[in-house]
């Protein structure tokens, strides 16, 4: 339920919103931009200390995944077709 949500985690919530568009739309490069955005955000809201340790690992948990998922996902790996 988004309604009670502090403006850090609507903020996250965008940046992954975001990352799950590029992957799905097969955007590697706008994807791996958003990542670094929500690595940077992470860390910021992290240092102000204002989320729950129960919501810090949620998103720390995402943030984990999709490094996983974003590692060597990039358009430079990919062969052209005509080769």
């Amino acid at each position: 339920m988004g309604l009670f949500k502090s403006a850090d985690e609507r903020q996250m919530d965008a940046v992954m919103m975001k990352i799950d568009m590029n992957m799905s739309n097969n955007y590697k490069d706008n994807a791996q931009m958003d990542l670094k955005d929500f690595e940077e955000l992470f860390e910021e809201v992290k240092a102000k200390g204002k989320l729950s340790p129960k919501k810090l690992a949620k998103y720390e948990e995402r943030l984990g995944d999709y490094q996983a998922r974003l590692k060597g996902y990039t358009h430079k790996d990919q062969k052209p077709y005509w080769t």
